[in-house]
């Protein structure tokens, strides 16, 4: 029973449809057969009544038997008197429910469908259909009539039900002309098709493998997979080699493509060191962005505060019971005398201990201060270590899902005298651009991470990139304060960053908490892996 074949019938009953994915399980009438046959598949909006030319195989389901599996799914015009009541019962077709579609087709027979084609006037002849409706019909008949094109010239090309769907919805009647003119368009516009379906399809259309609208769409596949792996430009040499094996096609198409793309203001290529630097443009603007922001920053006017800096240093002491290295007060009198400060270190080196005092000292003279850090957990974290709220860089700036954006920007700046955003190593380009422009130009801008941290998962190395610039004033904490020495986990960590082993067994009377487990094979070391995150660390 197995080998892919054509059914058609009529969609007799829904028993179970799934709105997320289109999966649907009904039951259909082949021809004449009183038995009905199950489908299972993603056949996007059934309905019952409906005639539908399936493509697909035939499958023997342990618990339900037999059964068709739908791969492709086509609604068609129905040719019986029988479908075609029941096709205009469904609902299809606005205007006509059960009893209207019983009287126009007693009246019209097998020529309804043409008639509600080519002369709708003549619906007048049944009983109940007046003006109004006729106008209703007809409207929703032509409406049918375009999605029926749209999935025939579609599938047509390779295009499974579900993504024709989604296609229709997005372009409307447009679809085929504007998948006729550039298939490459849906990788950018339909979620779910990406360069190699939508590079299907368009061979399937029969266009050019060597054409400049194909090496187009490669070029910024290429680049949105680079940036996808943390890249916010790429090296244009390397970029020609990899659109090169993925395309087939020689250098001087890809370098044709790459030029109208520049022309069309979609990418951009720079020159770097006597290198050229090719970028996707909103990566480009947000750099360049970053740059001239910080620059902005620095530059502005130091608000003027009455401050006793030694005197202030002695009070934050005392107020948190600690004795501060002479490192960490010349980074709290740095940080009070800059408008852009970057504090960087490993762990246990008292980051938080300098942001507690920046706080405590800055708050008693009246300054507004507001937190923030790119995850949930790690605002968390940074107000229980502060005593303050503290929010995702996200909700600082009021991202707004509906409108696709962010309140706070540069019309809108945030009310604020000092801006602390903990953990900036997880922060990418993107994010870090959104969050320049709406910090006000008065304000001062503490940010504060460990370089040595793997960087964002999104495109940048943000504050790697600060630091080496050597444009902005930077702290680097070094020493292991007495706690955080106490820990086997900040020593080991800071030995792996000098590029030593890490020391396995602690010395006596030090608590254990960094185990060494090991593994000889890949799978035995994923198996231990899921038990410890699963199991074991649930329970600690």
């Amino acid at each position: 029973m197995s080998g892919y074949s054509t059914i058609e019938g009529v969609l007799e009953r829904i028993v179970f449809f799934n709105e997320e994915n289109n999966f649907t399980v009904a039951r259909l009438q082949v021809g004449k057969s009183r038995d009905l046959v199950t489908i299972v598949g993603d056949m996007p909006c059934p309905n019952s009544g409906e005639t539908l030319r399936l493509k697909g195989e035939w499958v023997v389901d342990a618990k339900f038997g037999r059964q068709f599996r739908v791969e492709s799914c086509l609604s068609v015009l129905p040719s019986t008197i029988t479908g075609i009541e029941k096709y205009l019962g469904s609902g299809l077709v606005k205007g006509i429910g059960p009893i209207m579609a019983r009287r126009v087709v007693a009246k019209f027979g097998l020529e309804t469908l043409d008639i509600i084609e080519d002369s709708p006037q003549r619906l007048l002849e049944v009983e109940g259909i007046g003006p109004v409706r006729t106008e209703r019909i007809g409207r929703a008949w032509q409406e049918q009539k375009e999605v029926r094109e749209v999935m025939v010239f579609l599938q047509g090309h390779g295009v499974s039900s579900t993504y024709a769907v989604k296609i229709y919805k997005a372009y409307g009647d447009r679809a085929v002309s504007v998948v006729k003119e550039n298939p490459y368009r849906l990788a950018l516009d339909i979620s779910g098709i990406g360069f190699k379906t939508a590079d299907r399809i368009a061979c399937n259309m029969g266009v050019d493998p060597g054409s400049q609208m194909r090496a187009e769409a490669g070029i910024i596949h290429v680049l949105s997979e680079l940036v996808d792996e943390g890249h916010v430009y790429y090296p244009y040499k390397g970029l020609l080699d990899k659109a090169a094996v993925l395309l087939e096609v020689d250098e001087a198409t890809i370098e044709a493509a790459l030029a109208a793309l520049v022309e069309q203001r979609r990418v951009v290529v720079e020159e770097q060191q006597g290198d050229r630097a090719v970028y996707l443009t909103p990566l480009h603007v947000a750099e360049a962005n970053v740059a001239k922001r910080l620059k902005a920053l620095m530059e502005s006017p130091k608000q003027l505060i009455q401050i006793d800096v030694e005197r202030a240093i002695q009070w934050a002491q005392q107020a948190i019971g600690i004795e501060l290295a002479e490192m960490q007060k010349e980074t709290i009198r740095k940080a009070i005398a800059s408008k852009v400060l970057v504090l960087t270190g490993g762990p246990g080196t008292g980051k938080t201990t300098l942001v507690n005092c920046l706080i405590r000292i800055l708050e008693r003279k009246g300054q507004r201060i507001l937190l923030a850090s790119p995850t949930g957990r790690a605002a968390k974290r940074l107000s229980e270590v502060t005593g303050r709220e503290a929010k995702t860089i996200h909700r600082l700036l009021e991202y707004s899902p509906t409108e696709g954006g962010f309140k706070r920007n540069e019309d809108n700046p945030l009310e604020t005298d000092l801006v602390i955003i903990d953990e900036v190593s997880m922060v990418d380009i993107l994010l870090m651009n959104n969050l320049l422009k709406a910090v006000p130009s008065k304000a001062t801008l503490l940010l504060v991470g460990d370089v040595d941290q793997l960087p964002s998962v999104g495109p940048g190395n943000v504050l790697r990139d600060i630091i080496a610039s050597e444009r902005v004033e930077t702290v680097r904490l070094t020493e292991i304060f007495r706690q955080a020495q106490e820990s086997m986990i900040v020593v080991n960590a800071h030995r792996v960053n000098r590029g030593e082993f890490p020391q396995i067994r602690p010395p006596m009377g030090r608590p254990a908490d960094f185990y060494f487990i090991q593994r000889d094979e890949p799978e035995k070391a994923l198996e231990l892996v899921n038990e410890l995150c699963a199991k074991r660390l649930p329970r600690a």
